[in-house]
């Protein structure tokens, strides 16, 4: 299996900071998607080697989208009730968006903020426990959706009664809600994800993907943009399928151990696209004894080269320590879920203050500083961050 090298993380670096791209359609699109993508249009990032396309200056950069609170209440400067509707609670991804939201209320002073959410990535649960808020009346709801489409109605109708409303981690439709803080482009994770997996298994491998769910916006974004990235630069990789794991981190334990019964040898890799997908899948490798043969615990039996099998992905740092630690993953890919929940609380003041409107190109977010605008109504938290065994033992969350 060959190794990842110091070379893929300075592409990262290189790739991540051209995120904003305009979104030209690749002549991939005419090929089928893999299961699990969605099917807007794509814009594959450069191959490795090539130099970054320049921005051209004559675009026009997309009108503000989003949609807006009808008749809101003038709280400038007034203490503020939110209510945060992530797609579960209970798992560290959440926990630590919910840390970051603390951290901003508390600096911001003047504004209280309370998570609250269903146990499980329950769409319908989801949008009952918004509609029980917008009942019982709040200021602004944050939230993380787990269906794009079923979740807009609900968000509407708080609009429509004046709650302002902005998404992070997981969008809605744009117009039902205000703004929405995007923690990375989807071309730029798509991108690194990509790269990792032919840096660890070649460009001829094969990979299958262990998903939440199929309506999950951003993971069926990443996969899209993973498929339009492969056909681009890696055209003879090959996609197996991909897997359901809904959020639950035993169900992607189990789903790839059936990959790895029904591959075998002939499956060279898994990718994890979700917080508890990956130290699931990565469980259910260390637990086969096939992770890669240099990083075999001492006293286990290394599979051979042709067995081994890559584990790549995102997670938190807390999820992935085990595997990090012993060696079966090498870094796990991901932005700050700790500054993606502080930028949220930030957007919302700034909202509800009339500081940030259609027309603003960006946002101060305290300690993050000046955040782009980008898309039309979403803001860009900033580039991903990749935990090793020299640094993910420095973070808590």
């Amino acid at each position: 299996m060959l190794k990842r090298s110091v070379a893929f993380f300075v592409v990262l670096a290189l790739v991540l900071t051209g995120f904003a791209m305009s979104a030209t359609p690749t002549a991939a699109q005419d090929e089928e998607r893999w299961v699990g993508a969605d099917d807007l249009p794509t814009n594959a990032l450069e191959c490795p080697g090539e130099a970054p396309a320049t921005p051209d200056p004559n675009v026009e950069v997309p009108p503000y989208n989003g949609g807006q609170a009808t008749n809101p209440p003038d709280l400038k400067g007034q203490p503020i009730t939110l209510i945060d509707v992530p797609k579960l609670i209970g798992i560290g991804y959440f926990a630590a968006t919910t840390k970051g939201q603390a951290e901003a209320a508390e600096e911001l002073g003047n504004v209280t903020v309370t998570t609250d959410g269903p146990t499980e990535g329950d769409i319908v649960q989801q949008i009952e426990f918004i509609d029980r808020y917008v009942t019982q009346g709040v200021d602004g709801i944050l939230f993380a959706s787990n269906d794009p489409v079923a979740i807009s109605p609900v968000l509407r109708d708080a609009l429509a009664q004046g709650i302002h409303v902005i998404g992070y981690d997981a969008n809605s439709e744009p117009d039902a809600r205000e703004w929405f803080i995007n923690q990375a482009e989807f071309n730029g994770i798509a991108k690194a994800m990509m790269d990792s997996v032919v840096s660890e298994i070649g460009p001829e491998g094969s990979f299958a993907i262990v998903t939440s769910s199929f309506t999950a916006p951003n993971q069926s974004r990443w996969v899209s943009e993973m498929w339009a990235y492969t056909q681009k630069c890696y055209p003879d990789l090959k996609f197996l399928e991909t897997v359901e794991s809904q959020e639950d981190q035993q169900l992607a334990f189990q789903q790839t151990q059936s990959l790895i019964n029904k591959y075998g040898a002939d499956m060279d890799a898994v990718l994890g696209l979700s917080s508890v997908a990956f130290p699931g899948a990565a469980d259910a490798v260390q637990q086969a004894s096939l992770c890669s043969p240099d990083d075999a615990e001492e006293g286990v039996a290394a599979p051979s080269p042709e067995e081994a099998i890559a584990i790549v992905g995102i997670s938190t740092p807390n999820n992935m320590k085990p595997f990090v630690n012993n060696g079966c993953v090498e870094n796990v890919v991901l932005w700050n879920p700790v500054d993606l929940g502080y930028a949220a609380v930030y957007a919302m003041r700034a909202v509800v203050d009339g500081e940030l409107t259609p027309e603003s190109t960006s946002l101060m977010a305290g300690r993050l500083g000046e955040l782009k605008v980008v898309n039309g109504s979403e803001i860009l938290l900033g580039l991903p961050f990749v935990y090793t065994d020299q640094n993910i033992n420095d973070f808590d969350f």
